[in-house]
């Protein structure tokens, strides 16, 4: 080709682009990612996970029916139930099996009560102002699920042709659902909207969220919306459920990251990728659930005090203050240190315990504190740089209103650390004991070792 031609071809090209680059501004304005809604009462909320096999002496409805007046008082705002419906009899682990081994999403297990005692419990939940959300099985079912009769099409086979549990994991009282027949997704959404409608619950925690397909999802929430505002978490790490689907997902590696922090084996700089992800990968608006523990942890992996040892009470706080949807299982507030059983009656022990007060001065903090919000409600966190980074991790959280400093002594050492930069800066109220604390760049802390502080402006 020529210099000319060459120089002719270029031309061509660049006035091909113009009418593209000549479109108005309006095409390039950012899309926000997250399209969902998420429900008001929602933005400040402290989730409580109730195992009701284990959560009173009796195990019922009913019984827990009287504790809420209590979880109002300790301040928590979403009541998530584990599986309510009637579990299989046929391969199943223990006794009494796993929740999580459905034999009919239509209807209650007899071993907590009744349909109506559930609806009592609902509605005395609502007349306090609580929220309730349900545990949903959608991934698979128990082997004898009234499905595995009336249409055992809906069922995954394996290559002989027989049901089959979730590949590579040992849930073998179980067998895999397939998403792949239109019946089946839409009998499982209308079982969705069932609840809502028939019992009035406020939405859904879904075990195994992402061994269901993501358009399933989404199109089960968009219906599940228009009956009411609900709130849907997923049991699944991923940016993808986030868009149009769930309010929340799980912060499995944020959990993962504290651990290893708590065992000694990494320092307080391993949790900079998760909170890095957080910051640029997930959307503003997702809420990412925190905890210490939740009943799959204690049951399978260890108490919070056996996981988190002397670190326990900082992981505690700092699933409270950095930004997350902060979790209390059941028998937290009572320092509760057994590990449940899962297929067996064992009733959580109640007493009084300083792990109780905690949790109720953070959830109090959270709710009252803007800063602290869920999603885009709250603020963002903001690193303060200090002289101990491998042993310290401070951040701000701020807005117009409120400000929260945090700083964490994430070893098994004391430390001395110091402040660098203003963000830190300003007069504060320590948030044990009120004291006035007055900050600036190349303040000192002295931290014990897993100490913290949290100071609130």
């Amino acid at each position: 080709m020529t210099t000319a031609l060459r120089a002719l071809a270029q031309l061509l090209l660049a006035l091909a682009f113009v009418p593209a680059l000549a479109a108005p501004l309006a095409a390039y304005q950012p899309k926000p990612y997250v399209q969902l809604q998420h429900p008001a009462w929602a933005r400040n909320a402290t989730l409580y996970q109730i195992n009701t096999r284990q959560f009173t002496p009796e195990g019922t409805f009913r019984a827990a029916e009287a504790q809420l007046p209590r979880l109002k008082h300790l301040g928590v705002d979403i009541l998530w139930l584990m599986p309510i419906h009637p579990i299989g009899e046929k391969n199943r682990k223990g006794s009494l099996g796993s929740p999580y081994a459905v034999r009919d999403y239509l209807a209650v297990n007899p071993e907590f009560g009744t349909l109506a005692d559930f609806k009592h419990f609902v509605a005395t939940a609502h007349a306090l102002g609580l929220k309730v959300i349900l545990d949903w099985v959608g991934n698979h079912t128990a082997w004898d699920n009234v499905l595995v009769t009336q249409h055992p099409d809906w069922y995954a086979r394996d290559e002989q042709g027989r049901f089959t549990p979730t590949p590579w994991y040992d849930w073998d009282d179980i067998i895999d659902l397939d998403y792949d027949k239109p019946a089946l997704r839409r009998y499982m959404t209308q079982a969705l909207a069932y609840w809502v409608r028939e019992t009035g619950i406020d939405g859904y925690r879904v075990d195994a969220a992402g061994l269901s397909p993501l358009d399933f999802w989404e199109q089960a929430a968009k219906t599940l919306r228009a009956i009411k505002p609900v709130f849907l978490l997923a049991e699944w790490e991923s940016r993808d459920l986030h868009a149009k689907a769930f309010d929340a997902t799980y912060a499995w590696s944020w959990w993962d990251a504290m651990k290893l922090i708590a065992e000694g084996r990494a320092d307080a700089t391993s949790l900079y990728p998760y909170y890095a992800w957080n910051r640029k990968f997930f959307p503003r608006d997702a809420y990412r659930l925190l905890y210490t523990t939740n009943h799959d942890k204690n049951a399978w992996e260890g108490t919070e005090f056996e996981i988190f040892g002397g670190a326990v009470d900082a992981v505690t706080v700092l699933s409270f203050i950095s930004e997350g949807l902060p979790l209390v299982y059941n028998g937290q507030e009572a320092g509760n240190a057994r590990r449940l059983a899962f297929f067996e009656r064992d009733p959580i022990v109640w007493k009084d315990a300083p792990q109780g007060e905690l949790l109720r001065r953070l959830i109090a903090l959270k709710k009252r504190n803007t800063a602290l919000w869920n999603g885009a409600d709250g603020a963002v966190m903001e690193p303060v740089a200090n002289s101990a980074p491998k042993q310290v991790f401070s951040f701000v959280r701020g807005n117009g209103r409120d400000k929260v400093l945090a700083v964490f002594n994430l070893s098994a050492q004391p430390v001395h650390v110091t402040l660098k930069g203003t963000r830190a800066a300003g007069p504060y109220l320590d948030f044990n004991g009120g004291a006035e604390v007055s900050l600036e760049d190349g303040s000192t802390l002295s931290l014990p070792a897993w100490g913290w502080r949290v100071l609130v402006q």
